[in-house]
């Protein structure tokens, strides 16, 4: 099947959803199945508004900086389209001889590949339409990981690293907000920060786990207890008893899904206000680190970037090897000593609409902190943070 190609960007950005688009336009180039390639600007609502850029006509010099760039550089959309919506995509397409569908993003996105791949079946048109994975989430099933979580967890690493150094000068207790609204991946990255037993962050609470603030205000007392000082990493979307997510109590803001904004900044300073006045604690800060999780300049992890490059690039070759009409790359960890992956091809169908959450293993059984399981997954995902060192004779 000879055609052209359409490849577009959905979702959050990451440090390296460009690494995936390159990836993929590179590959395009080499092969003799595809004619034009074209990028969407804004993910399908630059497909409505028929938005293509050439591809084609970019200089591998200038891919390959791009590919270098943190965030999406066709452009993103939050939009979830609907099955009409992906009908009118269809024809769209049609219209300009797509053949090679690629859609960039997490599970929505590959709803939506799966989607216009059905409907293609039903019209009678060939055309193949693969999803590539990136969600720094970390959350699509059938992966061991996704591109994009790496980087983002580094960048967590690194800032609680600092903020523990920081609390160590000045004492008291720090509240980290970090991303995460279902599953507390990016949250669990803050642990990769300790290298000591007296470091922090000395707290961990993921969305996983049910968060009581009776409980949050007595491992805070007894961390002070401990260690004279407290760092605490708490995921946006840590949730009551009820099973809400506490951050709605305190925000009336919603995102294009529906969903309470939970990126405010009020979750920080609730808790921080808690510890205030409960624990009489006199220096207590919170942060929320937000979306500039997700484009930092200059902290991207050599294996999140690398692996990135290759789901763009293994995409097209299955695409173009005649082997299948739709799917999505998958990274999988080998078992075996040492850290070894590969990447398998795999029904749009088992990794759209569904996410997955932080395994039980990965959890402390107080729901506090992480296992030493989840170090072992996610140490080389991130990869080595800068070192840091202190007086011997102020080590304990």
């Amino acid at each position: 099947m000879t055609g052209n190609m359409l490849i577009a960007q959905s979702g959050g950005p990451s440090m390296v959803i460009n690494e995936s688009l390159v990836g993929a336009v590179l590959a395009a180039k080499m092969s003799s199945k595809i004619d034009k390639i074209y990028g969407a600007l804004h993910g399908i609502q630059g497909i409505f508004d028929e938005r293509f850029i050439d591809l084609r006509a970019e200089s591998d010099e200038v891919l390959l900086r791009i590919a270098k760039t943190p965030s999406s550089a066709l452009g993103s959309v939050r939009r979830k389209p609907t099955a009409e919506d992906c009908k009118q995509i269809f024809e769209i397409l049609a219209k300009h001889n797509i053949r090679y569908f690629f859609y960039i993003g997490g599970n929505d996105s590959a709803e939506t590949a799966n989607i216009i791949a059905q409907e293609a079946e039903r019209q009678g048109y060939d055309m193949c339409c693969f999803h590539i994975p990136k969600t720094i989430d970390n959350d699509l099933l059938c992966n061991d990981h996704t591109p994009g979580y790496g980087s983002a967890g580094r960048f967590v690493a690194c800032a609680v690293r600092g903020d523990d150094l920081d609390n160590r000068a000045l004492g008291g207790v720090k509240i980290d907000i970090i991303m995460g609204r279902n599953a507390g991946f990016l949250t669990a990255a803050a642990a990769l920060a300790k290298e000591d037993e007296d470091d922090g962050p000395h707290l961990v609470y993921l969305p996983e786990r049910t968060f009581t603030i009776d409980r949050f205000v007595a491992d805070v007392e007894a961390c002070m207890k401990q260690y004279g000082r407290c760092v605490v990493a708490v995921s946006e979307g840590i949730r009551g008893e009820d099973g809400r997510a506490i951050a709605e109590s305190f925000s009336n803001e919603t995102d294009a899904h529906g969903n309470v904004q939970l990126t405010s900044g009020a979750l920080g300073e609730n808790l921080a206000n808690i510890i205030r006045e409960r624990l009489k604690i006199k220096r207590v800060r919170a942060d929320t680190f937000g979306f500039i999780q997700r484009c930092f300049v200059g902290i991207t992890s050599e294996t999140d970037a690398a692996e990135a490059r290759l789901v763009g690039s293994q995409a097209v070759q299955a695409a173009t090897s005649g082997n299948y009409k739709s799917g999505t790359v998958a990274i999988v960890r080998t078992p075996g000593e040492g850290y070894n992956i590969s990447y398998e091809i795999v029904p749009l169908a088992n990794v759209a609409k569904h996410t997955r959450e932080v395994p039980d293993a990965y959890i402390n059984e107080a729901g506090n902190n992480v296992t030493q399981a989840f170090i072992d997954y996610a140490r080389p995902i991130v990869g080595a943070l800068p070192p840091t060192a202190r007086f011997t004779a102020l080590r304990k």
